[in-house]
């Protein structure tokens, strides 16, 4: 299956780097926010590349388009975000055509995610298909294999028990919470940022633990008044981060900031703190471990802890490969027919004018001449001819490039 809704000489490829291969100070360099997302589309745009998906969690950031070499895409990359090109080459992967493809519906359907059956990217891809098509750097090819993907997610979701548990990092960091704080329920919890992580963790905690000591710190206080009304958390000033980091057992650090906005020099106090980092970049600077009462969790740590819940989820990817088989092989039927389409558009027309101008001869001809019938009768044939024409198209034995390339020649198409 190759990609063939394309201009010439380009392909369709992914590149990028996730948490398999780059620590997350790398990943925070290559990290697109939405500025930067709209910056590489219009510049894709402007440089001729005609579909491209951009995507970016806390894992991963990726490039999804057609370019006439990958390094299109890279420099691109490099461009927009704090990365350099050795720091990408180091970590990174490119794939090509049904490699790329093959990859996509991986990632979107969570069997590539940090923590297994971690459905959360499908939205992120959805959003990015929208960045697309606002900025027109789409095609139907991009379009179609966005909503295949999106299709087999909701499958696999429906059809099988991968996502059952555990769902994401932050029930991990609950996890480990409850593993390591005794009597959890009375101690003072401090939410830092308003991060989704940050915030999905608080509410769990909320859920498992009863606690009525969670306080929620933002830099925008508007911000953290209006999820604090949604956790029921106390909302202090920014300006008291001090003394609520001295009054804390555990600190969860959200703000999704580009350097660390905890260090050392805000720790006041010698009682055991266990603080958080669910933050891409880190934003919780090493220096804290310097200090004998904290121990610093970071979102990569709570990553790798796998508990019995993932290892049950594995159990259920062959079910998932499946589901994506089943419907990538849709999408390749689509595929093979769009790229045939227009030649067996073609000789329909041609061979309907061949037709038209037959009868019309006939009706001069013959005074008696049935025209209706003739007609029905002719049609039916060039259905029936069309059709075996595009059976041969379809067969897998068949080379449909070199095929097209007859058909044109034969009937004298016009290429499509």
């Amino acid at each position: 299956m190759e990609p063939h809704l394309r201009a010439k000489g380009t392909n369709f490829y992914t590149i990028g780097l996730s948490y398999k291969k780059a620590d997350a100070e790398v990943r925070g360099h290559f990290s697109v926010n939405d500025e930067a997302k709209e910056g590489i589309l219009r510049q894709a745009k402007k440089e001729g590349i005609e579909a491209l998906l951009v995507t970016s969690t806390c894992n991963r950031t990726e490039l999804h388009g057609f370019a006439q070499h990958p390094f299109q895409l890279i420099k691109l990359l490099c461009e927009h975000t704090q990365g350099t090109i050795d720091e990408f080459e180091k970590v990174a992967y490119v794939h090509k055509n049904n490699k790329a493809v093959s990859h996509l519906f991986r990632v979107g359907t969570g069997l590539d995610s940090q923590i297994l059956g971690d459905f959360e990217i499908i939205s992120q891809l959805k959003q990015s298909f929208k960045a697309s098509k606002k900025a027109e750097v789409t095609n139907p090819f991009l379009e179609r294999l966005i909503n295949a993907v999106i299709q087999a997610s909701k499958r696999i979701k429906n059809e099988t028990e991968i996502s059952s548990g555990a769902t994401s990092v932050s029930f991990a960091a609950v996890q480990y919470i409850l593993a390591r704080v005794p009597y959890v329920s009375d101690k003072n919890l401090l939410l830092f940022g308003t991060g989704k992580i940050g915030r999905n963790t608080c509410e769990n905690l909320i859920k498992h633990t009863k606690n009525e000591h969670i306080v929620l710190i933002n830099r925008t206080k508007v911000k953290a008044e209006r999820i604090a009304g949604k956790f029921n958390l106390v909302v202090k000033d920014y300006a008291n981060i001090q003394t609520e980091i001295k009054n804390s057992d555990v600190l969860i650090v959200a703000t999704g900031a580009q350097k660390p906005t905890i260090s050392k020099q805000l720790i006041h106090s010698d009682k055991p703190l266990l603080i958080l980092d669910l933050s891409i970049p880190r934003n919780v600077s090493l220096d804290v471990t310097e200090l004998p009462n904290v121990t610093l969790v970071h979102l990569d740590d709570l990553s790798k802890m796998t508990d019995r819940t993932l290892q049950r989820r594995k159990e259920h990817i062959p079910q998932a490969e499946v589901i994506i088989e089943e419907i990538r092989a849709e999408f390749g039927d689509w595929l093979e027919t769009r790229k045939f389409a227009p030649t067996i558009k073609a000789l329909k027309n041609k061979l309907t004018t061949l037709k038209d101008a037959e009868i019309n001869l006939q009706r001069k001809k013959y005074a008696d001449f049935d025209e209706e019938q003739a007609d029905i009768i002719s049609s039916r044939i060039i259905q029936k001819i069309t059709n075996h024409f595009a059976s041969h198209l379809k067969d897998d034995n068949t080379s449909a490039d070199e095929s097209i390339e007859l058909i044109q020649k034969v009937f004298q198409l016009q290429n499509k």
